[in-house]
Order: C-alpha cells, then structure tokens, then sequence
C-alpha cells in the first residue's frame, strides 16, 4: 500500500507549519500551498491522495476549489477545514463533494485521521 499523500492547502503560514508537523508525525507524505492555483498546480504536480483545504484562501475559496480537484482524473478525498465552525460550513463542503469539514481546532480528531486513511 503506498503512503498516503495529502496536501495542505492554508493562507496562514503558522496553521500549515502545525498541519504539517501532525500529518507528518502521523506518517503521511505531506505538500503546501496558499492559494487555490497554488493548490491546482501542486495536485497536479504532486497527485496528491487527499487535501486538507481551508475554506477562506486568498483568491478563492475552498468549496470552489473541491469542485475544480475532484474534477482531476484520479481519485482524491477533500477535506475542509475552517477557523469558523460555523453548521453552515459542514452543509456548503458537503454540497461541493467533500468528504468532510473540520474545525481547525479538530485538527487533531480521529475522526480526522479516519478520513484521510480512508480508501
């Protein structure tokens, strides 16, 4: 089974260092970006297995972004994350194909490491 890949996807340069070291510690292959081109390039560049993506990006956002990754011609998980708990946001990442939302203060959930395990 090969590792699992995700790609960080966060305008905040702090919450992709933190992301980075936990998805790392948990054993998975882990790339950045900031921007929604930024993530496109690097998913194509990097066929990434899944991406952990906040909702507010600098040139998009994150439900946009879902839509445009999963039109890519591999599989991948999206996952949201927000600082913004917000019910809404759970419904709007559902509604645009990803697999989950997370609050960023859940970074560190099972629930989370279930996902991104998940074939």
């Amino acid at each position: 089974m090969s590792p699992v890949r995700v790609l960080v996807v966060d305008d905040s340069p702090s919450f992709r260092s933190l992301a980075i070291r936990i998805l790392a510690d948990w054993g998975y292959e882990v790339a950045e970006a900031d921007s929604v081109g930024q993530a496109l390039d690097r998913a194509n560049e990097l066929r990434p297995t899944a991406v952990l993506a906040d909702i507010g990006l600098p040139d998009g956002d994150g439900f946009h972004l879902t839509e445009r990754l999963l039109d890519l011609p591999w599989p991948i998980r999206v996952i949201l994350i927000s600082s913004d708990s917000d019910a809404g946001n759970g419904f709007e990442a559902q509604r645009s194909g990803a697999s989950g939302f997370f609050p960023k203060d859940e970074l560190l959930s099972d629930e989370l490491r279930e996902l991104l395990d998940r074939d």
